[in-house]
Protein backbone atom coordinates (compact mmCIF):
# COMPACT_ATOMS: atom_id res chain seq x y z
CA UNK A 1 0.00 0.00 0.00
CA UNK A 2 1.27 3.45 -0.93
CA UNK A 3 2.01 6.00 1.80
CA UNK A 4 -0.17 9.14 1.30
CA UNK A 5 1.86 11.95 2.81
CA UNK A 6 1.88 15.50 1.43
CA UNK A 7 4.79 16.46 -0.74
CA UNK A 8 7.61 18.10 1.15
CA UNK A 9 7.66 21.27 -0.95
CA UNK A 10 3.87 21.68 -1.16
CA UNK A 11 2.86 25.11 0.16
CA UNK A 12 -0.87 25.13 -0.59
CA UNK A 13 -2.53 28.55 -0.63
CA UNK A 14 0.50 30.03 1.16
CA UNK A 15 2.44 29.43 -2.07
CA UNK A 16 0.53 32.33 -3.59
CA UNK A 17 2.07 34.86 -1.23
CA UNK A 18 5.46 33.32 -0.45
CA UNK A 19 7.95 34.81 -2.87
CA UNK A 20 10.88 32.49 -2.27
CA UNK A 21 13.78 33.41 -4.51
CA UNK A 22 11.59 35.24 -7.03
CA UNK A 23 11.09 38.34 -4.86
CA UNK A 24 9.49 41.17 -6.88
CA UNK A 25 8.56 39.01 -9.89
CA UNK A 26 6.44 36.73 -7.71
CA UNK A 27 4.57 39.63 -6.12
CA UNK A 28 3.91 41.24 -9.50
CA UNK A 29 2.56 37.88 -10.66
CA UNK A 30 0.32 37.61 -7.57
CA UNK A 31 -0.95 41.18 -8.00
CA UNK A 32 -1.56 40.52 -11.71
CA UNK A 33 -3.70 37.50 -10.80
CA UNK A 34 -5.64 39.36 -8.10
CA UNK A 35 -6.32 42.40 -10.28
CA UNK A 36 -7.40 40.15 -13.16
CA UNK A 37 -9.87 38.29 -10.96
CA UNK A 38 -11.09 41.55 -9.45
CA UNK A 39 -11.65 43.10 -12.87
CA UNK A 40 -13.56 40.05 -14.06
CA UNK A 41 -15.77 40.11 -10.96
CA UNK A 42 -16.32 43.86 -11.30
CA UNK A 43 -17.24 43.46 -14.98
CA UNK A 44 -19.77 40.72 -14.23
CA UNK A 45 -21.26 42.69 -11.32
CA UNK A 46 -21.35 45.92 -13.32
CA UNK A 47 -23.08 44.40 -16.34
CA UNK A 48 -25.56 42.47 -14.22
CA UNK A 49 -26.42 45.38 -11.94
CA UNK A 50 -26.80 47.96 -14.68
CA UNK A 51 -28.98 45.62 -16.71
CA UNK A 52 -31.23 44.74 -13.77
CA UNK A 53 -31.60 48.33 -12.54
CA UNK A 54 -32.11 49.74 -16.04
CA UNK A 55 -34.86 47.24 -16.87
CA UNK A 56 -36.80 48.02 -13.67
CA UNK A 57 -37.54 51.58 -14.73
CA UNK A 58 -36.34 55.13 -14.50
CA UNK A 59 -37.23 55.62 -10.82
CA UNK A 60 -35.18 52.59 -9.73
CA UNK A 61 -32.29 53.67 -11.96
CA UNK A 62 -32.28 57.23 -10.56
CA UNK A 63 -32.45 56.05 -6.94
CA UNK A 64 -29.60 53.59 -7.57
CA UNK A 65 -27.44 56.29 -9.16
CA UNK A 66 -28.15 58.60 -6.21
CA UNK A 67 -27.14 55.81 -3.80
CA UNK A 68 -23.92 55.13 -5.70
CA UNK A 69 -22.96 58.82 -5.71
CA UNK A 70 -21.03 58.79 -2.41
CA UNK A 71 -17.34 58.79 -1.42
CA UNK A 72 -17.20 55.06 -0.63
CA UNK A 73 -18.15 54.09 -4.17
CA UNK A 74 -15.88 56.78 -5.61
CA UNK A 75 -12.99 55.15 -3.72
CA UNK A 76 -14.09 51.83 -5.25
CA UNK A 77 -14.03 53.40 -8.70
CA UNK A 78 -10.50 54.65 -7.99
CA UNK A 79 -9.44 51.11 -7.01
CA UNK A 80 -10.98 49.65 -10.18
CA UNK A 81 -9.19 52.20 -12.38
CA UNK A 82 -5.92 51.61 -10.52
CA UNK A 83 -6.30 47.84 -10.88
CA UNK A 84 -7.04 48.24 -14.59
CA UNK A 85 -4.00 50.47 -15.10
CA UNK A 86 -1.70 48.09 -13.20
CA UNK A 87 -3.07 45.03 -14.98
CA UNK A 88 -2.64 46.67 -18.39
CA UNK A 89 0.88 47.96 -17.74
CA UNK A 90 2.04 44.72 -16.14
CA UNK A 91 0.56 42.78 -19.06
CA UNK A 92 2.48 45.03 -21.45
CA UNK A 93 5.65 44.42 -19.41
CA UNK A 94 5.07 40.67 -19.61
CA UNK A 95 4.50 40.80 -23.35
CA UNK A 96 7.71 42.80 -23.89
CA UNK A 97 9.59 40.37 -21.66
CA UNK A 98 8.19 37.33 -23.49
CA UNK A 99 9.22 38.81 -26.82
CA UNK A 100 12.74 39.37 -25.49
CA UNK A 101 12.86 43.17 -25.73
CA UNK A 102 13.56 43.77 -22.02
CA UNK A 103 15.89 40.90 -21.24
CA UNK A 104 19.21 42.67 -21.70
CA UNK A 105 22.52 41.26 -22.85
CA UNK A 106 23.22 37.69 -21.71
CA UNK A 107 26.00 37.24 -19.17
CA UNK A 108 27.90 34.06 -18.33
CA UNK A 109 26.43 32.18 -15.35
CA UNK A 110 29.22 32.87 -12.88
CA UNK A 111 28.48 33.02 -9.18
CA UNK A 112 27.18 35.42 -7.79
CA UNK A 113 24.55 35.36 -10.50
CA UNK A 114 23.48 38.67 -12.06
CA UNK A 115 21.05 39.57 -14.78
CA UNK A 116 20.62 42.75 -16.72
CA UNK A 117 16.84 43.03 -16.34
CA UNK A 118 16.72 43.58 -12.58
CA UNK A 119 19.16 46.44 -12.28
CA UNK A 120 16.78 49.40 -12.59
CA UNK A 121 13.44 47.62 -12.26
CA UNK A 122 12.52 49.04 -8.84
CA UNK A 123 12.93 52.67 -9.93
CA UNK A 124 11.12 51.98 -13.18
CA UNK A 125 8.17 50.49 -11.31
CA UNK A 126 8.09 53.38 -8.83
CA UNK A 127 8.11 55.89 -11.69
CA UNK A 128 5.36 54.06 -13.58
CA UNK A 129 3.25 53.79 -10.42
CA UNK A 130 3.64 57.50 -9.67
CA UNK A 131 2.70 58.47 -13.22
CA UNK A 132 -0.32 56.16 -13.16
CA UNK A 133 -1.56 57.58 -9.84
CA UNK A 134 -1.28 61.11 -11.25
CA UNK A 135 -3.11 60.06 -14.44
CA UNK A 136 -5.89 58.39 -12.44
CA UNK A 137 -6.30 61.47 -10.22
CA UNK A 138 -6.42 63.66 -13.33
CA UNK A 139 -9.13 61.55 -14.93
CA UNK A 140 -11.19 61.38 -11.74
CA UNK A 141 -10.91 65.16 -11.39
CA UNK A 142 -11.78 65.60 -15.08
CA UNK A 143 -14.77 63.25 -14.84
CA UNK A 144 -16.13 65.02 -11.75
CA UNK A 145 -16.14 68.39 -13.51
CA UNK A 146 -12.77 69.69 -12.38
CA UNK A 147 -11.99 72.28 -9.78
CA UNK A 148 -13.99 75.34 -10.13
Amino acid sequence: MEDKRPRENYLGIAGWVWAGNYKLERYLYLLHRVTGLGLILFGIFHLTATTIFRVQGEAVWNSTMKFLDNPVFMAGEFLVVTALAFHALNGLRLILQELGFTLGKPVPPIYPFKDAIRRKRLWTLITIAAVMVLVVFFFIDFASGGRG
